[in-house]
């Protein structure tokens, strides 16, 4: 599973002279953008399909724990034993214990309980349905469907821990301020490269549901 793991991951990272930020051969869901300011842009993305998985604890711990529980997912812990295609990004948003309710935003709702808990969630291929993938294995992963949304997304590069995750979520969150724009669900972070890549060309992003 490791190797896998790794292959993944490597495969992700794309070759070394590859334009920064572009995942070469690895597929993403599609979107439209318009810029708006400060490196932020509005996305409007159609639905998709993932699959996605909860986990308590540390919020990087919870990362590198859901990742290899989706990951061992697409490499065949399933009930056909089917490999399925990888995609990028890799989403984390937090979530509450109140009913593990999930808000369906990239990859979360919260009331109720403030016990701390993270959703980690891949993405399926293109053309992907609920009827045509294969069951997991682990009964902690599941199928969802995200519906159509529109989001702002603040992309970054360098050191994607937990301080900086807040640190870039407050900003996009002034900048949706200051333009008048209100948001429609929680933050999530969004990470495209595995975490021995050079901190300079690393793609991350925060995006937070916005009102159309």
């Amino acid at each position: 599973m490791l190797t896998q793991v790794r292959t993944f991951t490597t495969q992700l990272l794309g070759p070394v002279t590859a334009t920064v930020g572009i995942r070469s051969g690895v597929e993403e869901p599609p979107y439209v953008a318009e810029q708006l300011a400060g490196g932020v842009q509005i996305r409007r993305y159609g639905r998709r399909i993932a699959a996605q998985t909860a986990v308590d604890g540390d919020e990087e711990a919870a990362r590198s724990a859901g990742f290899r529980r989706l990951a061992g997912y697409i490499f065949g812990a399933n009930h056909r034993g089917d490999r399925i295609a990888m995609t990028a990004p890799v989403g984390q948003q937090q979530h509450t214990e109140a009913g593990r309710k999930i808000a369906m935003t990239a990859p979360v709702g919260q009331q109720g309980s403030q016990e701390r808990g993270w959703i980690i969630r891949f993405y399926m291929p293109a053309g992907s349905t609920l009827e045509t993938l294969p069951i997991p294995d682990d009964e902690h992963v599941e199928l969802v469907e995200v519906p159509a949304e529109t989001v702002a997304v603040l992309r970054f590069s360098g050191d994607r821990g937990a301080d900086s995750i807040a640190r870039h979520t407050d900003q996009l969150r002034d900048t949706l301020r200051d333009y008048g724009f209100a948001t429609a669900g929680d933050p999530s972070a969004w990470f495209y490269d595995p975490p021995w890549t050079l901190p300079c060309r690393r793609r991350n992003e925060i995006a937070i549901p916005i009102e159309t």
